[in-house]
């Protein structure tokens, strides 16, 4: 670390060995988990982090196949954005850049399920 400038180079030519969540996207993705479960719609949670991706799936139950999974892929930052949202059957529900964007839908069917 640079001590005049505060920031953080990289060794040059180097790419990471894993894609990872950042604290406050982590906290954020782990807050929608912790309001789902409270309203009775998830139950479990997978995250796997790759070279390429980072990954945060929620299950209704854990022998299913997720009912939402939420991508972190920084190779798409400049095209459609690095976040995806993909739906039960792997459709892909949202894209965009901020993470906050791409949660709205499942945070919005947590409004309805509340209501209920």
């Amino acid at each position: 670390m640079s001590a005049a400038s505060g920031t953080v180079v990289a060794f040059p030519g180097r790419k990471p060995n894993q894609i990872g969540f950042a604290r406050e996207e982590l906290l954020r993705i782990l807050d929608l988990y912790g309001r789902m479960v409270a309203a009775g719609e998830w139950r479990d949670y997978a995250m796997d982090f790759t070279k390429d991706t980072a990954t945060f799936a929620a299950f209704r139950r854990t022998a299913e196949r997720p009912q939402a999974r939420i991508e972190k892929r920084p190779a798409l930052r400049n095209r459609q954005g690095m976040w995806t949202l993909f739906g039960e059957h792997g459709q892909v529900l949202k894209r965009g850049h901020e993470l906050a964007g791409v949660i709205a839908p499942v945070e919005r069917r947590l409004l309805k399920a509340v209501d209920e």
